[in-house]
């Protein structure tokens, strides 16, 4: 399964926030990676570059590759609605990222490990594709063997985040999927109308 596993620090600091979560290194040096970081003159962006930088920002936040994400964006442009909130809305629904809210993984990445080793179960059932898109109602519980696991437990002891389109029963250890979510309650900085404008080109 592919999937990127090169260094994060300097992922963030090319796009200048932290979206692979918390970065002691990034928030020490959050100026652009390079021999001369910020002393280095950099011209003024061309509206491609700007339009590149926002679609790769976003697959490196959503840990999805180009060809995944291009079928989401085709996925996205034939469906109802606009397309740039749609796609949004498709990576939202992924299953790794649905762990990942809910608190069951401190990471995109550690849900997605999650999810591909068998421990998240989607309405009762065993799934282990972390691309699975969730639909309104599905309920995403950890599997009964995999509660006790520490990385879990810790994960949900440090988690604050509460999202409105999902609940969370902390007793079972199950969270539901309650609706897609609307692009103003979606926290990712991403300029979707850069990507959609890449795209059309």
């Amino acid at each position: 399964m592919a999937r990127y596993t090169g260094p994060k620090t300097k992922i963030a600091r090319k796009f200048g926030e932290a979206i692979f979560g918390d970065d002691k290194s990034f928030e020490k040096r959050n100026y652009p990676p390079g021999q001369h970081g910020n002393n280095r003159r950099r011209g003024k962006k061309s509206e491609y570059a700007i339009q590149l930088m926002e679609k790769q920002k976003a697959k490196y936040t959503y840990g999805v590759l180009e060809r995944q994400f291009r079928n989401l964006f085709e996925k996205a442009s034939r469906s109802k609605g606009i397309t740039g909130v749609v796609l949004l809305q498709l990576c939202e629904s992924r299953l790794d990222n649905v762990v990942y809210r809910l608190g069951i993984s401190n990471s995109r990445r550690g849900a997605r490990q999650l999810v591909s080793h068998r421990h998240i179960t989607v309405n009762g059932n065993l799934v282990n594709i972390p691309s699975y898109q969730l639909k309104a109602g599905d309920v995403v519980g950890v599997r009964e063997k995999s509660k006790s696991l520490s990385a879990i437990e810790s994960a949900l002891a440090n988690n604050s985040s509460v999202y409105e389109w999902m609940n969370w029963n902390g007793d079972k250890m199950e969270g539901t999927f309650v609706a897609i979510p609307e692009r103003i309650q979606i926290p990712e900085n991403i300029n979707e109308q850069f990507i959609v404008e890449l795209y059309s080109k």
